[in-house]
């Protein structure tokens, strides 16, 4: 059974993973022309497919299969890219704060019918 406590740590985590992203991007974007800095990125589209709410499951299928992990490319780092990845970096992090809200909102709404 699938409950608002599950969606409340589903959404929690997926918000820490996408604030581990935005860091990791951020400092792509700090160390461009820093000689022997390693290209690092966080890549968490597997771990959304196993996700029971209809936003997370479309986003995993999206963002494809991959591993929680942070990535390591030697590729040159892009400014344009990262930025671009940063930006849908925040969208996600808004739609995860707004399915939070609606969490919160249900039990809120459970509670009060309850009285």
């Amino acid at each position: 059974m699938y409950t608002s406590f599950d969606g409340m740590k589903n959404v929690s985590l997926m918000m820490d993973l996408i604030s581990q992203r935005q860091r990791a991007l951020g400092s792509n974007v700090a160390n461009v022309d820093t000689p022997g800095y390693v290209r690092q990125d966080i890549d968490f589209g597997q771990y959304l497919s196993t996700m029971n709410s209809p936003l997370e499951t479309k986003l995993s299928s999206k963002l494809g299969p991959s591993a929680i992990a942070v990535d390591q490319s030697e590729d040159p780092i892009n400014p344009a890219n990262e930025l671009l990845q940063m930006h849908e970096n925040s969208i996600l992090y808004s739609m995860a704060t707004r399915r939070m809200t609606n969490i919160v909102t249900e039990m809120k709404t459970v509670i009060n019918v309850g009285k």
